[in-house]
């Protein structure tokens, strides 16, 4: 099928005569005849309707050229399209003729014109065909095929294709104010695909390092696979992640055990059971922090750090008898039975791909655990920026954080800090609704520009339209679509897009999550 549009712009003072002619000739033919019925005795004839609507457009159009600041055009649509036989280019005729009814759109097909039908839709510039319309400029523009909004980004990687033009979506998150995200669907729309899809693009198209939240353990595969290490952390775990590590830059060029001490009293109040500590109890936590850190600041962060095992220690040298309370209350988690991140770190934690599985952690050890993965993150991001490398963060599940006030608020804390350290979150996540029932949640979503939006529940959309400002047209995108469709926000520019990935490929094997079709590793 071809197609062209022939435009011819008529200067404007020469368009409003002829349409101040035109606009006299119909209302020539009302009045006479308004004449002949009255000479028939008919004196309350109502103008007949095709005149009256004549009547009306030629105003409208006059109106357009004089206030509306129009152009007037002349123009002509030719669409040649061609067939294997007389029957199916007949069928083919019919068909598109009835298309363009159902739209309130009239074709007529050139009867012993098709030369000049063809001459006048090849690019040789030519107009054959003579059967010119009026069209003002905001006519004309309707049937520009060049709308649609593009997103194609130096140095980005591939998101989908947009709905609308067919065109690849090439984005980069570094082009961006900052560079936070979400992913947001209901279960079984393909948030987990698209994130897996992201990690995969960046691990094999830059040296980026990539860190992974697992809570439901559907990252493992794909971890393994693209060589990266995973760390289990549970009460029965053989992997430790020591609590009280620190890098160098952790304290962002101030002095890094001020920082960590923020850090150990939010621990503490979680480990005593989510109280509030006294301003004893945390004078007491800020000066046994700063005594376990002396050694190792003074060998120049060399050696290996303290633990929670040694701050057990430094609390009960203290005198006063708070020291006692407070190292009685976290004992459990230093040499109880909750001892997992009371011990040095056994894990390769310089991958460049690294995945923490949650799963096994249990309710008493989760707020605890998610604050000491969260503030491993954090290190490892100072470390990066110090070697001018990005980090990317993806969190499954976000919701489940959401949960504890600690983690929330240093989620929060790091939503807004991360981007001077060349670091870009994501939050995956099918509970739209409960997500946007945390004020801190709505925030951190109205202050991310990169949201891929999947198919949504009803309540679920009117939140993000609201929040958004999607409009209903756009709505529709995310509205009972497939897997893999949906809406994707990049700063200001939304563009619905669709992603189909090969399905008899390794990769989608490793990276799929329906039963059946995973890969073994």
């Amino acid at each position: 099928m071809m197609l062209s549009l022939d435009i011819i712009p008529i200067p404007t003072d020469e368009a409003v005569r002829e349409v101040e002619n035109r606009l006299l000739g119909v209302e020539t033919n009302i009045t006479n005849w308004q004449r002949r019925q009255n000479q028939n005795n008919n004196f309350s004839a109502v103008v007949p309707y095709d005149l009256e609507q004549q009547r009306k457009e030629s105003k409208e159009f006059l109106d357009d050229l004089t206030t509306r600041d129009q152009r007037m055009t002349f123009a002509v649509l030719t669409m040649v399209h061609v067939a294997d036989s007389k029957e199916q280019l007949d069928s083919d005729t019919e068909t598109l003729l009835t298309t363009a009814r159902k739209h309130l759109c009239q074709f007529s097909t050139l009867t012993f014109q098709q030369m000049d039908g063809l001459n006048t839709v090849l690019p040789y510039g030519l107009r054959k065909i003579a059967a010119l319309r009026t069209l003002t400029t905001e006519s004309t523009a309707v049937f520009i095929p060049f709308r649609a909004q593009e997103i194609s980004h130096s140095g980005g990687i591939y998101y989908g294709q947009n709905v609308i033009s067919k065109n690849m979506i090439i984005a980069s998150r570094k082009h961006l104010l900052n560079g936070n995200s979400f992913i947001l669907g209901v279960s079984g729309s393909g948030k987990s695909f698209t994130a897996k899809r992201e990690i995969v693009n960046q691990i094999l198209s830059s040296d980026d390092d990539i860190i992974l939240i697992d809570p439901e353990r559907e990252y493992s595969s794909l971890v393994k696979a693209m060589g990266g290490e995973i760390v289990h952390i549970s009460a029965t775990s053989k992997n430790h992640i020591n609590a009280m590590d620190m890098s160098r830059d952790y304290g962002d060029g101030a002095n890094p055990v001020i920082l960590k001490s923020e850090f150990v009293l939010s621990l503490c109040e979680q480990l005593i059971g989510g109280q509030n500590l006294g301003a004893k109890q945390k004078s007491l936590i800020d000066r046994c922090t700063a005594g376990v850190y002396r050694k190792y600041l003074q060998s120049n962060f060399k050696g290996n750090p303290p633990t929670l095992q040694d701050f057990h220690a430094e609390l009960l040298k203290q005198d006063e008898p708070e020291a006692q309370e407070i190292a009685l209350g976290i004992e459990l988690f230093t040499s109880g039975s909750l001892n997992t991140f009371a011990k040095p770190t056994n894990v390769d934690v310089n991958n460049r791909l690294i995945c923490y599985d949650i799963r096994d952690l249990g309710k008493q050890l989760l707020p605890i655990g998610m604050l000491v993965v969260l503030d491993s993150i954090l290190n490892r991001i100072t470390q990066n920026r110090a070697k001018g490398k990005n980090t990317f963060i993806f969190i499954d599940e976000i919701y489940l954080l959401f949960q504890h006030e600690y983690s929330a608020n240093f989620l929060f804390t790091l939503w807004k800090r991360v981007r001077k350290y060349g670091a870009f979150c994501t939050g995956i996540t099918q509970n739209v609704d409960d997500l946007l029932q945390s004020h801190t949640a709505r925030a951190m979503l109205a202050n991310s520009e990169f949201i891929v939006m999947l198919n949504q529940a009803s309540t679920d959309r009117m939140e993000l339209a609201k929040l958004l400002n999607i409009s209903d047209l756009q709505l529709s995108y995310i509205t009972n679509v497939d897997a893999g469709n949906g809406l994707i926000k990049v700063g200001s520019a939304l563009v619905p897009f669709a992603d189909q990935f090969p399905r008899h490929t390794k990769l989608y094997r490793l990276m799929t999550t329906k039963p059946g079709e995973q890969a073994e590793i």
